[in-house]
């Protein structure tokens, strides 16, 4: 918890960083709003801890949340900082004057390590409270080890490096359990695998670390003080337990690399950065007499582990003869410098100070700066007072530095989420990239800031950079919303302008002509480009007029197909006489509209392609809209056209079917013109019964009649049932064709008998041929020899018709002899009639009283009823009820007008007032009248037994239920 001073000196902190953001609040050019909400906390960030040690601190270890210090002469404090409120305090039990010299705690927090100053060691692991001896390492004042990070575990340290004050490098290992019989010691082996020297004196071991690389390969660094020392070397797989005395073997013959500077503090220090836990380091920072030391590890490079080194010198208030440097960390992009006063905060990538607090006088001289590589935090203690730095957000102005450094990729990459910083360093960058004229690069990057584009555009305009310019707009209206219209059509229109601009610029120049094929296809693509569809279709106009004051007919004609305006592409076409190209657009697109339009230029120029492309498209157009351009260069052109008219209309007829009468007809009138002998054929195929014609009867037969095609009017007229007319016609054809005609109306023997004597008296006298007569009186039977006896000339002798007279003798003749027979039948015929109306007079039917109505099977008596010759006896209106759902509208209307008329007469019958004597004489008529109705009433329903009769048999296939009462009968059962 920190104090109220502490707190004091934090606000001022803030407030002194608040006032520095305040200054950067405004408008900045880029056009962004730099407003800060709340004020931003520090990144170093000092507390100090809520703890009042018993004794002075003297030594101080923190790792994985495990911290360990050191108090008074023995006593030795642990905390686990997960559980603050639980410190354990331990004992060392040391009677000696020996005092703690240094504390060495392992990256899991298990193991700790005590060196004291009567060169002895002492472990202590993080699950017990006994200290035990470290027998072997007796003898040496330990300065530092080297910890094994990979295969280290809470039970077994694995292999480490110790250094010596002698410069003498151990390597052992410790090992919490409690050992075997012969061997109860912590440590397993201490052995001596190198040793260092300055200027050939042993120099002491100041700091040590192992990293492990790639493909096995181990890297050990180890500082004196003013020298720093690199081991390569490789182990074998799986070798890691057996430590890494081979790697110092590997350099026994050769000196080991190291780098050496002059001055002498009297011990160094070196820290490394890792970005993530067990991970080998990235940057190192080693504090020595001259200054600080720090750059990159690159595990790649075969002569050095250390490169990008750079030497940050200390400032002039850091005097080695008074004030010397005590400690260093090393953060992502700082390293912490700690002073017996002070710690100072200096940036990685620019060596300036950006960080300084001073302690108060009243905590006592700082003694140790310490950081846990698990955690991050930072630790510095005094002998009375732990502080504890949190380091919040360090990378936050780094993308500044790296801009001012030019390194914008990395500028970018520390600024992603902030777009106002990211706006600045692009702005920054486009600049840089301008000033060294590489107006391409400045271009992409001046597209992605918020900079006014009026004067981007009119610097390289100024700088009469198109190219780059052209750039500029192609980034900018990428980045354009879709609902930003104006800006877009603004942009795409200039850029259509410069395209072009360019290409007419390249077309001329002959050595350019692969750059001019790069820059129209670029633009092509331009032009199609899906986010800018809607753009350009809304502006079609206008990039036409564009396109058409520069003259490029090429690109204009791809332009329209992209915009489907295929009527400009083919309207060019047609222009430049390349029917061709135009019938293969619109074969492409099946625009039946566009096929309707140019139909009648193309056909004038290649007919056969033309009608190639209509059969292609089939039933998508409508032949009747083809017709004006059929009908035109059919009478005007050449016959090549009128044969490829023929060839569609034919197609139209047989193949797709099609049954329009103004289609048939056209083709009628190009067979007449032009195929007379296709004529015929298509009207005999085309079917012999008015429903199956589909062309006008009347323009057929008018347009045969013109072109004298006689067989084909006597087609017509056949089809048209106009049989004389046939005959008439087919006499001046051929005589058979007459006789053809003259059997057709088989229905009507009088017009036949008609149509034969036409034949017969053609035959007779135009032709005079006798023979040819007789020949038709055995054609038709219904010719006598007398019907043709005088179309015959008087000199004719009877020797020509006297087989043909004695025939018909004969068979007048067998008809007499038949007619007798018939008269025969007739008379015995209505003999028997008499006598059964005779006998039905005398034959009657008794019923009895208990008779019932085969209906509704009530008493037959007590109604009017029917007695049938079968045994069925109905009630009057039982048996009209059944009869008349089986009459047919007609007699069911019939019936209804005789009931109303019979209701009539009995309402008169039944009149109160006495009859005049001329009303005597109407009712006696009206009674008759009576008689009749209700005979002609018997007539309709009593004609035959409702169960017996014709009408039971016509509804056997009638349901027993109405369909219609299905539902209602079903229900009434349920």
């Amino acid at each position: 918890m920190a104090s109220i001073l502490d707190q004091y000196e934090d606000s001022q902190n803030i407030r002194q960083h608040s006032r520095v953001s305040a200054a950067n609040i405004g408008i900045t050019h880029s056009g962004f709003v730099n407003v800060r909400l709340e004020e931003e906390k520090p990144i170093f960030n000092k507390q100090r801890i809520d703890f009042s040690p018993p004794e002075n601190i003297n030594h101080f270890s923190v790792c994985n949340n495990q911290l360990c210090m050191s108090l008074g002469k023995d006593t030795l404090l642990r905390i686990d900082l997960g559980k603050p409120d639980q410190p354990n305090q331990i004992e060392l039990g040391r009677k000696d004057d020996s005092k703690v010299h240094k504390l060495f705690l392992d990256p899991t927090g298990s193991h700790l390590v005590i060196s004291l100053t009567a060169n002895e060691c002492v472990y202590l692991n993080r699950n017990t409270q006994k200290v035990r001896s470290l027998s072997r390492w007796r003898g040496h004042l330990i300065e530092s080890i080297g910890w094994n990070k990979l295969i280290g575990s809470e039970t077994n340290t694995g292999p480490i490096l110790v250094g010596t004050s002698q410069g003498i490098i151990f390597e052992a290992e410790i090992s919490a359990s409690e050992g075997s019989l012969f061997n109860t010691n912590p440590d397993q082996y201490f052995k001596q695998v190198h040793s260092l020297e300055e200027d050939g004196k042993p120099a002491p071991v100041c700091c040590l670390e192992v990293e492990r690389g790639l493909e096995s390969k181990y890297f050990i660094v180890a500082t004196t003080r003013k020298r720093l020392f690199q081991f390569v070397g490789k182990l074998a797989e799986g070798s890691e337990q057996q430590g890494f005395s081979s790697i110092f073997a590997q350099n026994q013959d050769l000196l080991p690399s190291f780098q050496e500077f002059p001055v002498n503090m009297g011990y160094s220090e070196i820290t490394f950065y890792t970005s993530k836990l067990r991970s080998s380091p990235k940057t190192f920072a080693w504090m020595m007499g001259n200054g600080v030391l720090y750059g990159q590890l690159d595990y790649v490079r075969p002569d050095s582990l250390l490169s990008d080194v750079q030497v940050w010198e200390y400032t002039s208030d850091i005097d080695l003869n008074c004030v010397k440097p005590i400690s260093i960390v090393l953060t992502q992009f700082h390293f912490l410098l700690l002073l017996p006063d002070r710690v100072k905060g200096i940036c990685t990538l620019n060596g300036q100070v950006v960080h300084e607090d001073v302690f108060p006088e009243k905590f006592g001289t700082l003694k140790k700066m310490i950081k846990d590589p698990i955690t991050g935090l930072v630790w510095i203690y005094t002998e009375k007072a732990v502080f504890r730095y949190h380091i919040q957000r360090e990378a936050r102005d780094v993308w500044q530095m790296y801009m001012n450094m030019n390194k914008f990729d990395l500028a970018k990459e520390y600024c992603k989420d902030r777009p106002e910083c990211l706006d600045t360093v692009l702005a920054k960058e486009a600049e840089h990239c301008f000033q060294n004229k590489r107006y391409l690069e400045s271009a992409k990057c001046y597209a992605l800031t918020q900079n006014y584009f009026e004067e981007i555009a009119l610097r390289f305009i100024e700088a009469k950079q198109e190219e780059a310019l052209k750039e500029f707009l192609i980034k900018k209206v990428t980045n354009l919303k879709p609902t930003e219209k104006t800006q877009i059509t603004l942009l795409v229109t200039w850029l259509t302008e410069l395209y072009l601009n360019r290409l007419g610029q390249l077309e001329t120049d002959d050595g350019k002509q692969h750059l001019f094929l790069e820059t129209r296809e670029e633009f092509r693509t331009f032009l199609k480009s899906p986010k800018h569809k809607e753009c350009f279709y809304n502006n079609r106009n206008t990039i036409y007029d564009l396109l058409a004051s520069h003259g490029d007919v090429d690109n204009m004609v791809y332009f329209s197909v992209i915009m489907q305006d295929y009527e400009r592409v083919i309207s060019h076409y047609c222009q430049h006489d390349d029917y061709s190209a135009a019938l293969d657009v619109l074969s492409k697109h099946c625009d039946d509209k566009l096929f309707y339009k140019f139909s009648p230029v193309l056909m004038q120029h290649i007919p056969k392609k033309v009608v190639d492309a209509w059969i292609q498209m089939g039933n998508r157009l409508d032949p009747k809209n083809l017709i004006p351009a059929l009908v035109n260069y059919s009478q005007m052109g050449s016959m090549q056209q009128i044969n490829e008219t023929i060839r569609y209309m034919e197609f139209c007829v047989y193949e797709l079917e099609v049954k329009d009468e103004a289609i048939h007809n056209y083709l009628l009138s190009l067979y007449a013109k032009h195929k007379p002998d296709s004529l015929l054929w298509y009207l005999e195929q085309a079917g012999t019964h008015v429903s199956d014609i589909h062309y006008d009867l009347k323009y057929a037969l008018r347009l045969c009649a013109e072109h004298g095609y006689l067989q084909a009017c006597v087609l017509v007229y056949k089809i048209m049932e106009l049989y004389e007319e046939a005959v008439d016609l087919a006499l001046q054809v051929d005589v058979d064709l007459a006789k053809s005609c003259a059997d057709l109306p088989e229905d009507d023997e009088e017009l036949r008998k008609k149509l034969w004597l036409k034949i017969a008296r053609h035959v007779v006298q135009e032709e005079k041929d006798v023979k040819k007569a007789m020949n038709c009186l055995s054609s038709c039977n219904l010719l006598k020899i007398e019907d043709i006896l005088p179309f015959f000339p008087d000199f004719v002798t009877i020797d020509h018709f006297k087989e043909a007279i004695c025939n018909s003798l004969e068979e007048y003749n067998q008809h007499i002899e038949e007619l007798k027979q018939e008269m025969e039948e007739a008379t015995e015929s209505a003999k028997r009639i008499r006598e059964d109306i005779q006998e039905m007079r005398n034959k009657y039917g008794v019923v009895e009283s208990q008779e019932k109505c085969a209906t509704c099977d009530f008493p037959l008596l007590n109604r009017p009823f029917y007695l049938f010759l079968c045994g069925h006896m109905f009630h009057y209106d039982c048996l009209l009820q059944e009869v008349i759902p089986h009459l047919t509208s007609y007699k069911q209307n019939k019936l209804e007008e005789l009931q109303k008329k019979l209701a009539a007469t009995t309402q008169t019958t039944k009149s109160r007032h006495r009859p005049r004597e001329e009303d005597t004489v109407s009712l006696g008529k009206g009674q008759g009248s009576r008689e009749q109705i209700k005979s002609d009433i018997d007539d309709i329903i009593a004609c035959e037994c409702v169960y017996c009769g014709e009408l039971m048999i016509k509804s056997i296939d009638k349901p027993f239920i109405d369909p219609q009462k299905f539902d209602q009968e079903m229900s009434s059962w349920l």
